[in-house]
Parts: structure tokens; C-alpha cells; sequence
């Protein structure tokens, strides 16, 4: 089966969270202070850690690394026993799998992000391309695109 054109929307909505992510995440670890982003320090009040060091780790490996790996997978499509371990559906290849778990943790974070922190115009980006990561995973021709026959 020839792959779908949705895959190279996919492909895309993945690479700019994970670019997105690595650039915050790593700005992040730098200097957890967050003066790298111009972050408030007021918004340290509800966070349960003392700078932004940790949130910058969780950034940069869940929605920086991650989705690389997912994105590499999908268009690779290389079998791995240690990363197809985690993926819940058995009857899909497991980079599936990662970009729906990519979709997913980004909608959380920016929920997440908006109980503990201050609005940003980001927000609402990023939740937007997570909704659309988990869209295009969905849809029909891409679930097709990656059913594993067991």
C-alpha cells in the first residue's frame, strides 16, 4: 500500500511539537530559572518544583524526544522490541502508537500547563497541533497504513 498523504501531515504536526519542544525544553535545562524564555518566576508558585529544571527535562524527552522517535518510526517503519513494548495496540506498528501518545501527552501538558502557570500564546497552538496529531493518527487510511496482521 502506497502511504497516504495524511502520514506527511502527521510526519510535519510532529516535527514542529518536537522542534517546539526541544528549543522550551532545552532553553529550560540551560537555565532553569527560565530567563532563556523570559519566564515569570511568579509562576513557580504553583508548581510543585523549586525552579523549571524538572518541567524542562519532562518538555524536552516527552514532546522533544519522543515524537522523534514516533516520527522516525513512521516513516522508517523498523520493527524494535523495546520500543514496540510499550505500545498498547498490538494490532497497530507501534510508531503509531507513539504519534497517538504524542498527541495526547501534548494536550495534557498544555492542560496541565494552564491549571499551573499563566496564559501564553502558545497555548493554545500547541493543544491545537496535539488535537491534530491525534486526528491524523486516526483517521482511516492512516490506521489502515500501519494495521499489523496478527
Amino acid at each position: 500500500m502506497k502511504r497516504p498523504f495524511e502520514i506527511y501531515i502527521l510526519g510535519f504536526l510532529m516535527l514542529f511539537l518536537s522542534v517546539g519542544a526541544i528549543y522550551g525544553g532545552g532553553s529550560l535545562v540551560a537555565a532553569p530559572d527560565g530567563s532563556l524564555l523570559k519566564m515569570e518566576e511568579l509562576w513557580l508558585d504553583k508548581l510543585p518544583f523549586p525552579d523549571f529544571l524538572v518541567p524542562g527535562i519532562i518538555l524536552l524527552l516527552f514532546l522533544g524526544i519522543f515524537p522523534l522517535v514516533g516520527l522516525t518510526g513512521l516513516f522508517f517503519r523498523k520493527e524494535n522490541r523495546m520500543l514496540n513494548s510499550v505500545n498498547i495496540y498490538n494490532d497497530k506498528f507501534w510508531a503509531w502508537t507513539y504519534s497517538l501518545y504524542t498527541g495526547i501527552i501534548s494536550v495534557v501538558w498544555i492542560i496541565v500547563q494552564q491549571l499551573l502557570t499563566a496564559y501564553f500564546i502558545l497555548q493554545p497552538v500547541i493543544a491545537g497541533v496535539g488535537l491534530l496529531v491525534i486526528i491524523f493518527t486516526l483517521m482511516p487510511r492512516v490506521q489502515k497504513y500501519y494495521a499489523v496482521k496478527l
